[in-house]
């Protein structure tokens, strides 16, 4: 579905295209167009492709989705994909946003994702100095919009992560502990998926060798890099801190398990006691000693008490019982 069709010359909006008026806006000196799509069509991208004259393979990784986060170069175009992370219900849903960056266009394909661009052109709209470097800029501005998204994710895994670290220690929540903790394990598995590969391509476009269509944002591209590195090592602290967390719990649930098994042991032992008297006594023997005596029964009851009692005693001032 075709979301905006805009031509800009010397950094302002010069008029709403129709799709077949494109290629005749691209021979105009300084002026470049702006095309969003919404979950496009192979039809729609086999005609974007005639307008724009896209590189085949890049068409084609954008009609098949699912492709890594990258920044790859043909000829005089740069094609890019981002992952676009929004959160339902409990989980994390991942879409795609594929960018076409050439000379005088900028193509976004936004594919499984609520999330829209709108602001993004707002924003370029509102500085016409800034829109004047062309695609290159624009490109940077949706790039920047895409990472942008991904703070409020992780600021909300660390805020989660750290009501998990109160409820470690909490008698008997081990259990229900390491299933939150799986959760948002999962969750810093998709943002490290979309920011890790993101973050290397990015280095592409203000370091060494960058694409001529990017060569005049290359500072605004090293900005997103520094933002990308930032987020990059919060996920790896977040992880290792769930990995930590993780053990800690595990740690506690074997605690707890050797609690209850000393108890069990404890209690064994006290029966035990008790089991051995009444089987010497039980033994039918003619002549046993203590047999005719008057005072036997109580006194056996007892000494089997006291023994047990003695040791209950004992095992209670171990912390066994």
């Amino acid at each position: 579905m075709l979301i905006n069709c805009i031509a800009y010359q010397h950094g302002r909006k010069l008029a709403a295209l129709d799709v077949e008026e494109i290629s005749d806006y691209l021979q105009k000196p300084d002026c470049f167009v702006w095309v969003a799509l919404k979950d496009a069509t192979p039809e729609e991208m086999a005609q974007m492709k005639e307008e724009f004259n896209l590189h085949e393979l890049a068409v084609e990784d954008a009609n098949h989705g699912h492709q890594r986060p990258k920044v790859e170069e043909y000829d005089d175009e740069v094609f890019g994909v981002m992952h676009l992370i929004e959160e339902e219900g409990n989980q994390l849903v991942v879409g795609e946003v594929h960018a076409f960056v050439g000379r005088n266009y900028i193509l976004s394909v936004r594919n499984g994702s609520k999330q829209n661009f709108l602001g993004v052109r707002a924003r370029c709209e509102r500085e016409p100095k800034m829109l004047a470097k062309g695609s290159g800029y624009v490109f940077y501005a949706l790039m920047d919009a895409v990472v942008d998204r991904y703070f409020p994710l992780i600021e909300k895994l660390e805020t989660d992560l750290e009501a998990m670290e109160e409820r470690i220690f909490t008698k008997g929540a081990a259990r229900s502990n390491i299933r939150r903790l799986y959760r948002l394990k999962r969750k810093v598995t998709v943002l490290k998926h979309a920011v890790t590969p993101l973050m290397e391509a990015t280095g592409k476009l203000h370091s060494g060798r960058v694409p001529p269509v990017c060569a005049n944002s290359r500072e605004y591209f090293r900005d997103v890099y520094d933002h990308l590195t930032r987020l990059n090592a919060t996920l790896d602290s977040v992880r290792e801190t769930i990995a930590t967390a993780i053990q800690v719990n595990l740690s506690m649930v074997t605690i707890d398990q050797t609690e209850v098994s000393k108890r069990l042991a404890a209690w064994a032992g006290i029966f035990a006691v008790a089991t051995a008297f009444a089987g010497i006594w039980g033994m039918n023997f003619s002549h046993m000693p203590e047999l005719d005596w008057q005072y036997g029964y109580p006194l056996a009851l007892l000494l089997i008490g006291g023994s047990c009692g003695f040791l209950y005693w004992r095992f209670k001032k171990a912390n066994w019982l």
